[in-house]
């Protein structure tokens, strides 16, 4: 005897399964220099919203690699080609908490010049407020009202304890808003964050004349001390000692394309090959957060950032427990080594999925 259910109670079924689902996903705030078209910042977009596991709430975006108008609309453009218009895009800082950039040109002038300089580099300066036209179209999408400060501390009140802040910026709207809520810290699940660098092994350009500079923290020294001081009950750190391992290859790339979908043809059409720019820096941070067994090594040190203002300006700073600054600051979980055929797979699996449709409502 075959047994029938009711319809309305299938759909039942059906609806309680949805809900469990969506309630299972990890919730996320992507708060992310989103310089494009294509790169790190915006395939570790892509990562997240491609995840089952995750649901993104939103993404922030501050000025780092490029101003931040310019990044804003890259991530619109992204979010249209893909069709996740669903989840909202919030304008950030335009600018660091202290410097502007006559100032971090007079810095290399005294100090030496730094391989990259983001927003402030000279090979691809303009003012802040200028939108470049984009190889990838104007987006028609259009940004949040809110600003992304009050977004972080709205998400982390209304979802308390649940939220991951996941940090691929310069920490500049991170440490605004701290300053002005400093529960939010406190409220959040926990701090996920590419930034800093201990001893890459690396020829890379960046590295070879300071090892301890990286570019987020250099370019708001202030803002990333502040948030690393904040009473957050977990920090995870991918420095660019283990991000420098990485290499999205052209082998891989043509395993994207292959699929066929309009993100694969968007991460394949704006690929760029060659030292740094092949580099999986924020990817592998997101990706280490969603599944965690792609680490195989792992070290708790504190951390800060050098603000004495002189030729270590904006440089990492870590300590052990016996070494510690008495001023108060939670450990740090600094990820040290990876299984990188394990990240490579789940990185191509992501993007020659379909594409999600949208995050649980």
């Amino acid at each position: 005897m075959k047994l029938r259910l009711p319809r309305f109670s299938i759909a039942a079924l059906l609806l309680a399964t949805s809900l469990s689902f969506a309630q299972s996903r990890r919730k996320v705030i992507i708060d992310q220099d989103c310089s494009g078209p294509g790169g790190s910042n915006l395939q570790t977009l892509l990562v997240m919203l491609q995840s089952p596991r995750v649901e993104v709430l939103g993404i922030t975006v501050a000025s780092g690699d490029q101003w931040r108008d310019e990044e804003v609309a890259h991530t619109l453009r992204l979010l249209e080609i893909i069709g996740r218009s669903d989840v909202p895009v919030v304008p950030g800082a335009v600018f660091p908490l202290v410097r502007r950039h006559e100032e971090a040109q007079l810095w290399q002038e005294r100090y030496g010049k730094v391989a990259y300089a983001g927003a402030w580099d000279e090979r691809w300066w303009h003012e802040p407020d200028v939108i470049p036209n984009l190889p990838e179209g104007k987006p028609a999408l259009k940004p949040a009202d809110e600003d992304a400060a009050h977004f972080l501390i709205r998400m982390v009140h209304k979802y308390p304890h649940e939220v991951t802040i996941y940090e691929g910026a310069p920490m500049t709207d991170l440490a605004l808003a701290i300053s002005i809520d400093p529960h939010l810290p406190e409220l959040a699940e926990q701090l996920v964050f590419m930034g800093g660098s201990l001893s890459p092994q690396t020829t890379h350009a960046e590295f070879v004349n300071n090892p301890r500079h990286e570019f987020n923290f250099w370019f708001d020294p202030e803002a990333a001390d502040i948030v690393l001081r904040a009473p957050w009950k977990k920090i995870v750190c991918t420095p660019t000692d283990i991000s420098v391992k990485t290499r999205l290859t052209p082998e891989m790339i043509r395993e994207i394309d292959a699929s066929g979908t309009a993100l694969a043809h968007y991460v394949a059409r704006y690929y760029q090959p060659g030292p740094g720019a092949d580099f999986m820096w924020d990817e592998l941070a997101a990706a280490a957060w969603i599944d965690p067994s792609i680490i195989t090594k792992r070290e708790t040190r504190y951390m800060g950032v050098d603000l004495d203002g002189g030729a270590g300006y904006g440089n990492t700073l870590t300590w052990s427990e016996n070494d510690k600054p008495k001023l108060t600051r939670p450990p740090v979980e600094i990820l040290i080594d990876l299984d990188t055929e394990k990240f490579y797979r789940m990185f191509v699996s992501l993007m020659t999925a379909p594409v999600q449709n949208s995050r649980p409502q």
